[in-house]
């Protein structure tokens, strides 16, 4: 199943310049767009308690997502990516790591949830950025179908951990 999703989504890299070009842009530039997308939120919050509520919650479900929960995972489940597995030249370059789950999904994922917990208004956007970034993973060779749906578990699960725990305003 996860070869046929893939096959499905990254079949048609490598086709075209503009789709290739697309797709390296979700997965390697669009989230920088999205984390100052997040920053400018933060900033632009008038009350400082609720901007520093925004701004940690957001901050300790990434760290959380991904520097805890991910390398974790990584440690004990060794999966490797797709152009490993398949023998093909993704469209970005990427140290060799594994796979599963996504650092990126999860990460996006973990901001998007954490953004949707303090304020709605903005979250759809960042959801729909996340899985912009997960497709555009995809796409470009570097992540099997699971690894993002397991970074989208994560992601999520690390924000309500961090929105449980954390005082609220």
């Amino acid at each position: 199943m996860d070869i046929k999703l893939l096959n499905l989504i990254h079949d048609f890299a490598g086709k075209y310049k503009a789709l290739d070009l697309f797709g390296i842009f979700l997965a390697q530039y669009l989230p920088y767009i999205l984390i100052i997308a997040f920053i400018i939120l933060v900033l632009l919050e008038k009350n400082w308690r609720n901007r520093l509520y925004q701004l940690f919650l957001g901050s300790l479900s990434i760290l959380l997502a991904r520097g805890i929960i991910v390398e974790i995972i990584r440690h004990f489940y060794q999966s490797p990516r797709p152009y490993v597995t398949l023998i093909f030249k993704p469209l970005i370059d990427l140290e060799f790591s594994n796979s599963f789950p996504s650092g990126h999904a999860s990460v996006f994922f973990a901001l998007a949830t954490a953004i949707f917990l303090s304020s709605k208004k903005w979250s759809y956007y960042f959801f729909a950025g996340a899985v912009l970034v997960g497709l555009g993973r995809i796409y470009v060779g570097v992540h099997w179908p699971t690894d993002i749906l397991g970074g989208i578990a994560v992601g999520i699960l690390s924000a309500l951990i961090v929105w449980k725990i954390l005082p609220k305003n």
